[in-house]
């Protein structure tokens, strides 16, 4: 191969430059060669992978959110990377929010492929068959309801089918929030092609051992939502919210349901409002979308008489707007019934936000109590208490603790533990 002098040429991703003289020049045998190497191992430790769950334009819940943060993780690590995400995720009856799309534009330099129905069986023949020729080198699958198990399984069956792919299940759910008949069937069904498992909490990794108790299995704290921006002024998130600067700000944030004890938190407003506290003067701001009637709750709040301590902002977040509500807040409230790991947690680590959640599921365990928050009892009297306390603590005794515990939820880590229990 002849060059001119001093002139640069990238060769498979690696730039080559050529001696000083003005002449051509011949690259030696040995010089090809070691190129040839060095693309050869660049190529082996690259991995063709997959991931099969929400993206963009599906708002997702936060696993949309969740999947695109992990592609990108992927690729800083010199991986390809797709996604495969539904072109029908839900029929209406699981799907009591207003749309299922959003309106933010689509993340950039990653490949999101809309080809899933959930609904209809010859498509998923149709996407395992299309997986099975691709021949990815891992597939990461997310399960976080049973509906979706004779969907994804299927598609996994065939994609196994190439003897080549590993497969890779983060459970977000085994047993869910709100059961409902087949459960069980389906997500027997789901298990059986998967290779191994991710989980981001405990009682997740409990409920997956009724299962696929001989599956490898590895526990990984859920990461930091780092893709909503950079932590701003509790006073600019407030003047932009138009909230005044000296309110007491308590936040309910994520989609409303059931399970998510928004209930016991209004009833916990009224204890505090009868109170003598600091406390008797906070308000809550609800930020996010009912997943169910709305009447109980309007209900509720004019029974209590506690309609002048709420901020209701009950349409869907937009991401762009998520660091206003966070950084706007005193502090993050979980009230929940029921838990497996939350997302709003590591969105609060995000924002350095404290919080209290209560002692449920895997949310004591990401929130150490009287560290980064405090652990409440998921009844109204505890949590009541727990918001007192808090404000007699304030804001500032948290935050040291906090910032040293949000570094243990890294995307790096989450990365690691996925390709060491496929290929190792």
């Amino acid at each position: 191969m002849y060059l001119r002098n001093n002139t640069t040429v990238p060769f498979t991703g690696i730039c080559l430059t050529t001696g000083l003289d003005a002449h051509f020049q011949i690259f030696t045998f040995l010089d090809f060669h070691i190129c040839k190497l060095i693309h050869r191992h660049i190529t082996k430790l690259s991995k063709n992978i997959i991931i099969i769950g929400s993206a963009h334009p599906l708002r997702g819940g936060g696993i949309a959110t969740f999947n695109e943060r992990l592609a990108k993780e992927f690729l800083l690590q010199g991986n390809r990377v797709s996604i495969y995400s539904f072109s029908l995720q839900y029929p209406g009856f699981l799907f009591p929010g207003t749309t299922q799309f959003t309106t933010d534009p689509a993340p950039a330099d990653l490949d999101i492929r809309t080809r899933i129905n959930s609904m209809n069986p010859l498509n998923w023949v149709s996407v395992g068959d299309e997986l099975k020729k691709l021949q990815p080198d891992l597939v990461v699958v997310r399960y976080w309801l049973p509906f979706m198990g004779p969907c994804l399984g299927t598609i996994l069956r065939f994609i196994k089918k190439n003897r080549h792919t590993k497969i890779v299940c983060i459970a977000d759910n085994i047993i869910p929030h709100e059961p409902r008949p087949l459960d069980s069937l389906f997500t027997k069904y789901f298990v059986k092609p998967v290779d191994a498992f991710i989980t981001m909490s405990e009682k997740v990794m409990a409920d997956l051992q009724q299962f696929a108790p001989a599956k490898p299995a590895r526990y990984v704290a859920h990461p930091l939502y780092d893709n909503f921006g950079e932590k701003i002024s509790k006073a600019a998130a407030r003047e932009y919210l138009k909230i005044k600067n000296e309110a007491l700000i308590i936040l309910f944030f994520g989609f409303i349901r059931k399970y998510k004890g928004l209930d016991i938190l209004l009833d916990a407003m009224k204890i505090l409002k009868d109170s003598t506290s600091r406390a008797a003067n906070c308000r809550l701001l609800i930020a996010g979308e009912f997943y169910g009637s709305r009447k109980p709750y309007d209900e509720q709040v004019e029974r209590l008489g506690i309609k002048d301590q709420l901020i209701l902002q009950t349409n869907f977040i937009p991401d762009s707007d998520v660091k206003y509500y966070l950084c706007a807040a005193d502090v993050v409230v979980q009230p929940y019934r029921t838990a497996t790991q939350s997302g709003v947690t590591p969105l609060a680590y995000h924002f350095e936000k404290p919080m209290i959640v209560t002692n449920v599921g895997g949310l004591p365990l990401m929130v150490p109590d009287d560290k980064a928050g405090l652990v409440a009892e998921p009844n109204a009297v505890s949590i009541a208490q727990k918001i007192t306390q808090y404000f007699e603590k304030g804001e500032q005794y948290f935050i040291p603790h906090l910032v040293e515990e949000k570094k243990k939820y890294n995307w790096g880590k989450m990365v690691s533990a996925i390709m060491d229990i496929a290929f190792n």
